[in-house]
């Protein structure tokens, strides 16, 4: 870690600007007012702007920052790749504290600028997972507490329902769902999954008829004490769920309903682009910046 974060990008804004540009600009600047890419030039002088460009087709100024969650920050660009690099290698998540201590900034800088990175993580691919002889393994859980229910006895309908999708030796999708019910989670799967699949869950009542929608379905009777017979198993998103539940418990310690999809696009990110998947941290920071771009948060929409 010491190592990575020495890195020139990460230390240098002048090298964070080369950095975040050969990244999003392969072929050269893109005016972000126009989209022009030939009459395009860099501007100098002490006085100027770091990663300043104008265009000489709309007469405009733009950096690389325009258009991407970067913009209208007062941070260096370096601060934000140190922590889009710690957010991105941190399996169970980095506290705004620890982002705090470690960038030097206020704890409100450290929070929103977190939130505006795992806005970056969320998935836009509506690619549905498995496809022939592919495993997808089905599951929902529950956290934290929702907004103006009252804490029942042993019951789920306080919590916040959560329902992921992991396919074997591949990436996570998870959504945060109303009800756990069939009507509600039906038609998710349909639309997630590829028809070809062999489906693996639990016995829930829910995914009794799977078997008729998708290629093939597998169900582990957890309640009788069956955890796996041979490639049936929910194994593997149960270790997903590990991982999101230490991290929102011992990390995160509380989560509003209103940014659960954030937290749970930076586990499904974290967890698409593990090292298992030949994905280091360097890499996994290079993916999230390809995220960047439109996915501007404001602090308003946020709090």
């Amino acid at each position: 870690m010491a190592n990575a974060l020495s890195a020139p990008h990460l230390n240098n804004e002048d090298a964070a600007f080369a950095y975040v540009e050969a990244r999003l600009w392969p072929n050269g600047p893109v005016c972000s007012h126009c989209g022009e890419t030939e009459r395009v030039s860099r501007m100098g002088g002490k006085a100027t702007r770091k990663g300043l460009h104008k265009c000489y087709k709309c007469r405009k100024q733009f950096t690389v920052r325009q258009g991407t969650i970067f913009e209208s920050s007062h941070l260096p660009l370096n601060v934000w790749l140190q922590a889009i690099f710690l957010i991105a290698s941190s399996k169970k998540g980095i506290s705004s504290h620890q982002l705090q201590r470690m960038l030097g900034v206020t704890l409100k800088t450290a929070w929103f600028l977190s939130h505006r990175i795992r806005e970056a993580m969320r998935d836009g691919d509506l690619f549905p997972f498995g496809g022939e002889g592919e495993i997808v393994e089905v599951d929902e859980t529950y956290i934290g507490k929702r907004k103006g229910y009252l804490m029942g006895r042993g019951g789920v309908q306080h919590k916040l329902k959560v329902l992921s999708l992991v396919q074997r030796s591949g990436p996570a999708r998870s959504i945060v769902v109303d009800k756990v019910d069939i009507k509600t989670i039906i038609p998710i799967l349909e639309k997630n999954i590829a028809q070809e699949s062999h489906v693996m869950t639990d016995e829930h009542g829910i995914y009794r008829h799977l078997g008729t929608i998708f290629g093939g379905h597998g169900m582990v009777r957890h309640q009788v004490g069956e955890y796996a017979c041979g490639k049936t198993h929910t194994n593997t998103i149960e270790g997903f769920f590990s991982i999101f539940k230490r991290g929102m418990r011992g990390i995160y310690q509380h989560c509003s309903e209103k940014h659960l999809h954030r937290y749970l696009a930076e586990f499904d990110f974290r967890y698409s682009n593990r090292a298992a998947l030949e994905c280091g941290d360097g890499e996994r920071a290079d993916r999230l910046l390809k995220g960047i771009v439109g996915r501007r948060l404001t602090y308003k929409a946020c709090v």
